[in-house]
């Protein structure tokens, strides 16, 4: 947008509904929201956590989530993680009630992980746009070289762009954005879990309520 009283464009305006979904998001990781978008029209939305009627990743639900004792590095135990990305939701919402998502446009708040888009290509989707970038890793230098050039490979069959956009929900939705507040409460003196669970749903009530400010003055 090239002034504060332009309307937006619509990737502009469907990322923001993207963040707007992404308040859903119920995972200790990254939180994402998505949508699928077809002839200018929503036609499915997403966010990660569990599957439905199962105990919220907030709550403990998934044990990869969970990590114990710190038993899953960084990059390692995905095969029990029972969390359902946000692309995926949105994919399987639109099987679930016979909308066919073919020629779609995907946003993402965050860049789609190996296997979403490799089920985005197979779902035909035309386009992937997000916000914050994601790259496959290994701690193995060959395997992380694999990974990156099979990524690679899908990203030739599927474009999936960046948009350079503010994004004031960044520290809460991005789970390396929150590790130094997570080491600042890991401190002596550090408040309780009960005070800690307050300050972070405060936290995250005036980062919702600033990105309202800030999507409702731009678009005015």
């Amino acid at each position: 947008m090239s002034k504060m009283n332009d309307l937006p464009d619509h990737d502009c305006y469907y990322m923001g509904i993207a963040t707007a979904v992404r308040r859903k998001a119920n995972c200790t990781g990254n939180r994402v929201g998505a949508i699928i978008v077809k002839d200018n029209r929503v036609i499915s939305t997403g966010y990660n956590g569990t599957p439905e009627g199962m105990k919220n990743c907030l709550d403990g639900g998934c044990l990869r989530c969970t990590n114990p004792k710190g038993r899953f590095p960084s990059g390692t135990g995905y095969d029990l993680c029972i969390c359902v990305h946000a692309e995926q939701n949105a994919l399987l919402s639109a099987a679930r009630f016979g909308i066919a998502v073919e020629g779609s446009t995907m946003y993402s708040t965050m860049q789609p992980c190996f296997g979403c888009l490799k089920e985005m290509v197979q779902a035909k989707i035309d386009k992937v746009l997000y916000i914050h970038s994601w790259t496959p890793s290994d701690a193995d230098s060959e395997m992380d070289q694999r990974k990156k050039h099979e990524y690679a490979k899908m990203e030739a069959k599927l474009p999936v762009k960046r948009l350079e956009l503010v994004d004031p929900g960044a520290e809460w939705a991005v789970s390396a954005l929150r590790k130094p507040a997570a080491e600042a409460q890991s401190l002596p003196g550090k408040a309780s879990s009960t005070d800690r669970k307050t300050v972070r749903s405060r936290r995250a009530s005036v980062v919702s309520q600033r990105f309202a400010r800030k999507v409702v003055e731009a678009w005015q």
